[in-house]
């Protein structure tokens, strides 16, 4: 059997896969998150929805055990399990709500209000009085729901941690966290429900390999970088896959 046929890739392909995943794992050891963005703008020019979501899932668990050294100290537990319980309770929400509302409309709603509060936070903007268990729960709710709607879930949680002004380095570690939790509940998900076969395997140990070179050069940027620059980058990034969103989701209609 040809070596290809596992991956049911070209060879041109399987390195423009290994690329994006390079990039997006330098952008999750430095910002702890955002890898799952990357890859599924990367990704979607070659392969079906379908197919990148659980290569995704198991990558996004893989990396957040990669990230485990460098973040474990600065996990906010208590701050996850406040936003994870939320999160449980709004995924239900989102997927009954997909049954009547436009994905795309939804999706383009919530690029644009990241596009607005990223403008707004790099301004200045900042509210404590949000950082409560009531603030923590609401904000997993809307994640959760989010997620189920429009994959977008992770946006919310990285706002809320920016906008309640958290140290870059407890935001890196929590958000880390608590997406190594959602992804193992979405891989598993994924699995019973037969998406998941033996090309999916192949490919993630093709990819995993990858994995631990971005997150240790991501984290090197990371630990060299002042707290103004990480929430810099961190803006930027979220205006930028916004508008990559926005611009995707336009070009459909």
């Amino acid at each position: 059997m040809d070596f290809l046929s596992y991956f049911q890739l070209s060879l041109i392909e399987i390195y423009y896969v290994i690329f994006i995943v390079f990039i997006a794992s330098i952008i999750r050891g430095f910002n702890g998150f955002g890898f799952s963005a990357i890859c599924i703008s990367g990704f979607s020019f070659i392969l079906p929805a379908i197919e990148i979501v659980p290569i995704i899932l198991a990558l996004e668990v893989v990396i957040s055990i990669f990230m485990v050294p460098y973040i474990w100290n600065k996990i906010d537990w208590r701050f996850v399990f406040k936003i994870l319980l939320g999160i449980i309770i709004g995924s239900p929400i989102g997927l009954y709500l997909l049954k009547y509302l436009n994905p795309q409309t939804t999706h383009l709603s919530v690029c644009l209000l990241v596009i607005f509060f990223s403008i707004l936070l790099m301004k200045g903007f900042s509210n404590q009085k949000i950082n409560n268990n009531y603030g923590k729960f609401f904000t997993g709710i809307i994640s959760g729901a989010l997620n189920g709607l429009t994959t977008l879930g992770g946006m919310p949680v990285a706002l809320f941690l920016l906008i309640t002004s958290i140290q870059p380095a407890v935001i890196r570690g929590s958000l880390a966290a608590l997406f190594f939790l959602t992804d193992i509940y979405a891989f598993v998900l994924s699995f019973f429900s037969g998406i998941v076969d033996m090309t999916t395997i192949y490919r993630v140990i093709l990819l995993i390999i990858i994995l631990p070179l971005g997150v240790f050069i991501g984290d090197k940027f990371f630990v060299k970088s002042k707290e103004e620059t990480y929430r810099k980058v961190v803006f930027y990034f979220l205006i930028i896959i916004s508008i990559i969103g926005v611009l995707r989701i336009i070009s459909n209609f």
